[in-house]
């Protein structure tokens, strides 16, 4: 239910993205009440967050320290990848992994 919300949430904030830049959102200050926690995880991040009043812009939170550039961000997320690859095992298709549900023609059983 949160993550439903949280969706529902984000589906009404602009999010703006310009080359080179991170993603500016924009939050009124009544909903940024309930989500600061979230928002202040999006600013260290390095997103910058507005919180508006009555539609103007009256506070960003921004992270304190300069986040990591794209390339090392780029960098990390590779690394992670090829320890998963490393640790991932073999196993059975998933392609067919239902089909003990359904009969020849189709239906389920």
């Amino acid at each position: 239910m949160a993550a439903g919300l949280l969706n529902e949430a984000l589906a009404r904030h602009t999010l703006l993205s310009e080359s080179g830049r991170n993603d500016v959102m924009k939050v009124s200050v009544a909903e940024a009440d309930g989500r600061l926690a979230d928002l202040v995880r999006r600013a260290e991040t390095g997103d910058e967050v507005i919180l508006t009043r009555q539609g103007r812009a009256a506070v960003r939170l921004v992270p304190v320290t300069a986040p990591q550039s794209v390339a090392e961000r780029e960098r990390i997320i590779m690394a992670v990848r090829e320890a998963g690859r490393a640790k991932a095992t073999p196993g059975p298709s998933a392609a067919r992994s239902q089909d003990f549900l359904y009969d020849a023609e189709g239906l389920p059983r």
